[in-house]
């Protein structure tokens, strides 16, 4: 399958685009096929998740041998059931819960699945090179990357996150976080500041061929890697066909799923599912107080010049959401020099505004609505109380979107909320929603939350307060280049 860049003409195939990232030119991959190129989406309706996974992830990266392999390896015994992602129903709604993995988080999905991708790849292509990944997080990719790639031959992995914009059990997931290979820092400033200056160190390390003499080359494991994207896809297809099987729904007919959503990612994959055959008629993107996403889906206008927030639901405390771009080249007609113009005119301007073709492409599938900061503890409380449901804050933003969504449009299409996290990843605005003092550390907060509500606590959680602090560092964003130089001894 031919990838291309968003912003050039610049193509590869999937080993490549996989291995590299990101385009040399600053643009995401994505592959236009995906638009044309005939999936028969029905043939994986019932299969087993893994034989599921396998199906679509030849599809999307057909260059990839032993994909059935490589897919056991990546999940085989990791995850708390076979099916990795359970759907329940909670009230009116249906919960697709992606917090089953090794971190507790629904980047585990991916984040499983990408250090064989690139495992691969290297293998397949001959590289013998040290593949160094570098990532920014605004809380979960960190530890979940972390957790695929520690100890795995041939890689590296360096972990940025905003200092003090993360919840106090994300930080101590990284900060323990063990493996040779593994380097974690924490960057003074939020999540876009990390985000764009990583972009602006790969970017200046891979143009000034900083690393070649090293025999290094630079990868990523945020979504923009198309490698952690794609098996994202794959729990899209499996919630249908959990439908199906529940009898809830027949074949052929229409879903809608609500996602929150801050770099965009996990929606997308819901867009890839779609043109990939699969009978989804909305994608409702739920976002907190930081809503330039819900704001763009509504107006067409994107502008990240406004206050930023910092929230309970921090995975969402994002104003330049970075995987938008995909969906803009595809709602474009795959027009790159107007997505290249659009992401010139943010990364001067702070604001682009796309035409009204566009605009109608988008809206045909993608719906919009935000969530406050007091609304979402009050969602976690009602939540639990009313549907006996524990959820986190960002799955309670996707359910008071839920509930927009469903009081404009009142039918009998069944609505599947994305659940992204453990609540007790978030003990603190967790303990407030239902009814519990906020006092003590948040390992006394999680033995609360158990001790009420009788939900088991992870294991990875549990067991993270009598860990060793491995990794204190903090620097300003502007360092980050010479952190990751230094790190990388060149």
């Amino acid at each position: 399958m031919n990838y291309r860049s968003t912003r050039s003409d610049f193509s590869c195939n999937s080993l490549q685009a996989v291995l590299q990232g990101i385009s040399p030119d600053g643009g995401l991959f994505v592959s236009p096929e995906i638009l044309s190129q005939e999936f028969d989406w029905k043939s994986v309706i019932g299969l087993s998740t893994l034989d599921m996974a396998q199906k679509i992830l030849s599809h999307l990266l057909p260059e990839f041998k032993d994909m059935g392999e490589l897919v056991k390896k990546a999940y085989t015994g990791k995850f708390e059931t076979e099916d990795l992602t359970p759907v329940v129903k909670v009230g009116d709604n249906y919960i697709l819960e992606l917090f089953r993995g090794p971190t507790s988080a629904f980047k585990d999905v991916a984040l499983s699945m990408l250090p064989q991708l690139i495992t691969a790849a290297k293998a397949q292509s001959g590289a013998t090179d040290e593949t160094v990944i570098l990532t920014a997080t605004s809380g979960d990719t960190g530890k979940a990357a972390m957790e695929g790639f520690h100890d795995v031959p041939g890689t590296r992995i360096i972990v940025f996150y905003p200092h003090g914009g993360v919840s106090p059990i994300q930080r101590a997931q990284m900060a323990t976080q063990e493996g040779k290979n593994v380097r974690v820092c924490a960057v003074r400033g939020n999540f876009d500041d990390c985000q764009t200056a990583v972009k602006q160190a790969f970017a200046k390390i891979n143009a000034m061929g900083m690393l070649e003499k090293a025999n290094k080359t630079l990868s990523s494991a945020n979504s923009i890697n198309i490698g952690r994207l794609a098996p994202q896809v794959v729990y899209y297809f499996k919630a249908y066909s959990d439908l199906v099987s529940q009898k809830r729904i027949a074949l052929g007919d229409k879903i809608d799923f609500v996602v929150p959503s801050g770099n965009f990612g996990d929606i997308l994959a819901g867009y890839f599912a779609k043109l990939m055959g699969l009978p989804v008629r909305h994608l409702v993107c739920a976002s907190n107080e930081n809503k330039v996403l819900a704001d763009f889906l509504t107006t067409g206008v994107y502008d990240k010049r406004r206050p930023f927030y910092r929230t309970s639901s921090p995975s969402m405390d994002i104003l330049v959401s970075s995987n938008l771009e995909r969906l803009l080249f595809l709602a474009a007609d795959c027009n790159a020099e107007k997505v290249a113009k659009w992401m010139k005119d943010l990364n001067t301007e702070g604001i682009f505004t796309v035409d009204e073709a566009v605009m109608q492409n988008i809206k045909e599938t993608f719906k919009a609505y935000h969530c406050t900061e007091q609304q979402t503890i009050e969602t976690i409380g009602e939540t639990y109380n009313k549907d006996n449901y524990l959820c986190d804050p960002h799955t309670a933003v996707g359910i008071k979107a839920a509930k927009d969504y469903k009081a404009e449009c009142a039918d009998d299409v069944p609505v599947v909320v994305l659940s992204t996290a453990s609540p007790y990843k978030f003990p603190a605005p967790v303990s407030e929603a239902i009814g519990l003092p906020v006092t003590g550390d948040e390992y006394e907060q999680i033995a609360a939350i158990s001790k009420k509500t009788g939900v088991a606590v992870p294991k990875n959680l549990s067991s993270i307060q009598s860990k060793p602090v491995l990794h204190n560092d903090v620097i300003d964003r502007e360092a980050i280049l010479d952190y990751v130089l230094e790190v990388l001894g060149v």
